[in-house]
């Protein structure tokens, strides 16, 4: 009798306990929920579509598609501009991205100013608008979705995962702080900072671009670890606030699933041929005319902007 006793009672203990855990475990989601909600909804800000494009397009019914990285090194007291300029096409047919760095400096029509300045001027005359129309224009290619990056906001997203690691490629050093070449792992200040090396590195805007390539991708590594979960109230938090993207929540989970080990497949390319000189008190990066022309038609041809797309 008092075996049976202590076996209800042990039953009753151990669902007591599971319910706990189960009520903490579903509160837990939908907070998760909520967060992730509430940072999309933020990061959510839609532009027009791009005048070259005569039909739309779909993620989901796996549309080559292009897509604009701009990374914004947006100080206090300063509107920003894009320090990072990546601008990259999907092509699902052959399951491959190609992948163009574009020098901040480079000299190029401001569209919508009637100006001539460097292309990241572009974001602080007309902000994200007029940066996507000088790069389509700079290309000769629709942009069809972009993702803006505020660098100075990821501190909080990186301090929350505690730290990232890279692999650093070149003995740095700025001012009190030291990068060691190889393997480092980085708070969000040394982050920021590695990021923004420019002088100290011969490569110049090329290093910095690679840098910054790195720790956007050690961003992105750290998301997908199980020891991130619990984390991720915090970096919802930080990143609805440091991430502003036209691409949808479907479109999100279509990429997901539709897209899984393409990264396997990226070409990435940068300009090899060009000159640089001062006009006035401005330092430019002059790209060679014929190299611009094989990007605009190999991206052309991978968007396949010659066939038939989803209406």
């Amino acid at each position: 009798m008092r075996t049976n006793k202590k076996r209800k009672k042990a039953l009753w203990i151990s669902a007591s306990i599971l319910l706990v855990l189960l009520i903490g475990i579903g509160a837990y989601g939908i907070k998760l929920y909520l967060s992730v909600h509430n940072a999309l909804n933020t990061m959510q800000q839609p532009i027009e579509k791009s005048e070259k494009r005569e039909n739309e397009i779909s993620i989901q019914k796996r549309d080559p598609f292009s897509v604009v990285l701009l990374g914004i090194d947006e100080r206090e007291h300063d509107v920003g501009r894009t320090d990072t300029i990546i601008v990259a096409t999907v092509n699902p047919e052959q399951n491959t991205i190609k992948m163009l760095s574009i020098p901040r400096d480079t000299r190029t029509e401001i569209v919508g100013n009637g100006t001539i300045e460097k292309i990241n001027h572009a974001y602080v005359r007309g902000g994200t608008q007029m940066s996507i129309a000088t790069i389509e224009h700079f290309l000769d290619i629709p942009i069809d979705y972009y993702v803006q990056v505020n660098l100075e906001g990821f501190q909080g997203i990186i301090d929350a995962f505690g730290g990232v690691t890279v692999e650093n490629d070149m003995d740095l050093t700025y001012k009190k702080y030291h990068f060691p070449e190889g393997n480092i792992t980085l708070n969000g200040k040394e982050a920021l900072i590695f990021s923004r090396i420019r002088k100290e590195d011969p490569r110049g805007d090329f290093g910095r671009q690679i840098r910054q390539k790195q720790i956007i991708q050690a961003i992105l590594n750290e998301g997908t670890k199980l020891s991130s979960f619990l984390k991720y109230d915090t970096v919802l938090a930080n990143l609805g606030d440091s991430v502003k993207t036209n691409i949808s929540l479907k479109e999100m989970i279509s990429l997901q699933q539709q897209y899984s080990g393409i990264e396997k497949n990226i070409e990435q390319f940068q300009f090899e041929k060009f000159n640089g000189g001062y006009i006035g008190e401005y330092w430019y990066f002059f790209p060679d005319e014929e190299e611009v022309e094989k990007y605009q038609a190999m991206f052309k041809e991978h968007l396949q902007l010659d066939k038939h797309v989803s209406k």
